[in-house]
């Protein structure tokens, strides 16, 4: 009986080391396994409105919102403006619901029709308590095809987003590493140093300037963070964040080669489901 019951024992003990080392081999292959192919998708090209038929200040730059109309603006793969974005005392407004990114009926992101290469864009925002959006820049308009149904990626799949942000109230201020989901920040990649945010209604200023792959994010008059487009430093960023070639295959293609072969695209501002304005837009163009 001692020989059997050892014998029992033994094969227990030999078939759950077996089973552990399985479960070890298929996290290791888990986490050595190639990534998912990138599917196939297509760069929409719509017609851009022409910078001439904009108004330059005395700086240089154009000024591309005249704080009475949408012209030059439209919806983000759409031909018009969203309903849910008004204007409001001189600023572009998106009248939130609190319904999450883009839950919001007829709202979704929006961009100025013409793509920009190098260019420094300034423009004033705020937020109301808790409130979430971002500006975009080089981006595409990027569809793929879906259970037979050709449908538009989200915008910031395909471009870098500064992130605008109430930082005292909205939890993803508190996400991502060493604050880089915060106000001003390269979202999820890069933090805003130092965070000089002013509070929930109250204007900040943005800056982004972009020049042949060197981008700069000011925030309130102040540089918080420098980076380089299309460099390996780019790519390994990329690898760290939520858009890593693992976690989405089409948004580290799209991003890893953002502005396409061109290097150029659209500003835009994002629906995350809250109150935000954008007022005071300008671009100077620096090629």
């Amino acid at each position: 009986m001692k020989k059997n019951l050892l014998s029992v024992l033994c094969a227990v003990m030999c078939a759950s080391l077996v089973a552990c080392g399985g479960r070890g081999a298929k996290k290791a292959d888990a986490a050595t396994a190639e990534p998912a192919a990138v599917p196939a998708y297509t760069v929409v090209e719509q017609p851009q409105v022409d910078l001439a038929d904009f108004p330059q200040d005395a700086e240089g730059y154009y000024v591309i919102f005249d704080g009475k109309t949408f012209a030059g603006w439209r919806g983000y793969g759409k031909e018009r403006m969203p309903s849910r974005w008004t204007i409001d005392e001189g600023a572009i407004k998106f009248n939130g619901t609190g319904g999450g990114e883009a839950q919001t009926g007829d709202g979704g992101d929006v961009i100025f029709a013409h793509k920009f290469r190098n260019f420094e864009l300034e423009v004033e925002w705020k937020v109301s308590k808790g409130g979430n959006s971002g500006i975009f820049y080089l981006a595409q308009e990027v569809t793929t095809e879906r259970d037979g149904a050709v449908r538009y990626e989200p915008i910031y799949i395909s471009c870098p987003e500064y992130q605008v942000l109430d930082n005292a109230n909205h939890p993803d201020a508190k996400l991502g590493v060493d604050g880089n989901r915060q106000s001003a920040s390269l979202y999820d990649m890069i933090p805003a140093v130092p965070q000089n945010q002013k509070p929930y209604g109250e204007w900040n200023k943005a800056k982004i300037m972009v020049y042949k792959g060197t981008v700069v994010h000011g925030q309130n008059d102040v540089n918080v963070l420098e980076y380089h487009l299309w460099t390996p430093q780019w790519t390994d960023m990329l690898q760290n964040s939520k858009f890593s070639e693992r976690k989405w295959p089409l948004a580290f293609a799209l991003l890893d080669n953002c502005g396409g072969a061109e290097h150029e695209g659209y500003i835009g501002f994002q629906d995350h489901g809250d109150d935000v304005w954008f007022r005071n837009i300008r671009v100077k163009v620096l090629d």
